[in-house]
């Protein structure tokens, strides 16, 4: 797969005239951001912290009320150079609160965009990247704009779908609209799996990186004993198996934009290092709507997958969790800033003969979101989540099945 990769790197043409178009380091191609917070926040401890909590912070152990702290979550720096008139780059190295390494390679790839004509556009990028399943993040440091936190769907493609591989996009003009194809060969990405079956779903903006690791919540004593490591990497290469996906994106009008996307990492759920990390066999399809009238816009997300991992016992493997997710999210946007009002349902269905349905869960979660741009290089965010779920697992730590808990936050984005 490594083959794979650097091959993809470099197939990718360089045209003749292309010096005079090159820019490595100039105010265009170097940026930073920022994102400091204040947060409001109760309930059950974090999955980050080794818990089943839903959300990226919690309260502390010594006093289970209502906590208010201020917190620097995040800080980027963003290259993105040009070569060619045709080929460029992105590079992002993120700084992310409870990130394993202090910096750490958050994106790296390049984009190739040669003039066809004839209203057709191909757009191909080899390295480092997330596929383009969320409709929620924008922007090379992979961010939502009109809130704070993702929804559940784009949270776990955030923390646990991050591939290295070839992506090419063709779109044609068709009248009035457009149609693009979307078809990607990729690897690095064998561990996609193991937070939505042992953790289940969650809301929060901690991103998967290069060289990190993701933390597991308490695992039963045959996986925490014999067979899981307590935290997962994302982007690994175990098998040598390349997966692909696929996406439609159709916007007959320029109100209207329909997708369709299907993700297969073609893993192997026997193949295990080391330092047990295992590779999981992951499907998934999602379908996203985009609706605009005038400042309106009404954004809509459905996903559902499986995921398998581990041994035959008993006719089953080990792990064999299907899951599903959906939202609703509609944005009033205004000259300098916007709010947002987004539902949620969320669940996952546990039946393998070590990971049994009392992994199983089901859920659904409410975000009202409020965005100011105050100049040129800065935002303003509020948000309030409030997030109700239930698991059986969680009565194996001593906490009651069903939860719920309420987030709050007031975030300042820098930008320069």
């Amino acid at each position: 797969m490594k083959t794979l990769i650097a091959a993809a790197l470099f197939a990718l043409p360089l045209p003749a005239f292309a010096q005079s178009a090159t820019e490595l380091f100039t105010p265009e191609t170097v940026a930073a951001s920022g994102d400091i917070r204040i947060i409001g926040v109760d309930g059950e401890t974090s999955w980050l912290d080794g818990g089943y909590g839903k959300t990226r912070f919690d309260t502390d152990s010594a006093n289970r009320g209502f906590r208010i702290e201020p917190q620097a979550v995040e800080g980027d720096l963003i290259w993105t150079p040009r070569f060619t008139w045709s080929l460029g780059g992105t590079v992002v190295a993120t700084a992310q609160q409870g990130q394993d390494n202090a910096v750490d390679l958050s994106e790296a790839f390049l984009t190739y965009k040669p003039l066809l004509g004839g209203g057709t556009k191909l757009v191909a990028r080899a390295g480092l990247f997330w596929p383009p399943v969320s409709l929620e993040h924008t922007g090379p440091e992979w961010r939502v704009r009109d809130t704070i936190t993702p929804s559940a769907i784009n949270s776990w493609i955030g923390d646990e779908v991050k591939v290295g591989g070839f992506e090419a996009q063709m779109t044609r003009s068709i009248g009035a609209g457009r149609l693009s194809a979307t078809l990607a060969i990729f690897g690095l990405n064998d561990t996609a799996g193991t937070l939505i079956a042992f953790r289940g779903w969650a809301l929060h903006d901690q991103k998967a990186v290069a060289f990190g690791l993701q933390p597991l919540p308490p695992l039963n004593p045959f996986f925490a004993i014999y067979t899981q490591a307590a935290k997962t990497r994302p982007v690994i290469e175990l098998d040598n198996r390349p997966g692909f996906y696929g996406k439609l994106d159709w916007a007959p009008t320029a109100w209207l934009d329909l997708q369709a996307f299907h993700y297969d990492n073609r893993g192997n759920p026997e193949a295990v290092t080391p330092t047990l990390q295992w590779g999981w066999r992951t499907r998934f399809d999602n379908i996203g709507a985009v609706l605009s009238f005038g400042d309106w816009q009404v954004k809509a997300q459905g996903m559902a997958g499986r995921t398998l991992m581990g041994f035959p016992e008993n006719g089953r493997l080990w792990v064999d969790t299907s899951f599903r997710s959906g939202y609703v999210m509609t944005t009033r946007n205004f000259v300098r800033g916007s709010v947002s009002l987004r539902a949620e349902a969320f669940g996952t269905t546990s039946i393998g003969s070590e990971l049994g349905r009392d992994w199983s869960e089901k859920g659904w979660a409410l975000t009202a979101a409020g965005r100011r741009d105050i100049g040129k290089n800065l935002s303003a965010l509020v948000e309030v989540l409030h997030i109700d779920s239930s698991k059986e697992a969680r009565s194996y730590i001593g906490v009651a099945p069903q939860q719920d808990q309420t987030l709050v936050q007031f975030a300042l984005r820098l930008h320069l």
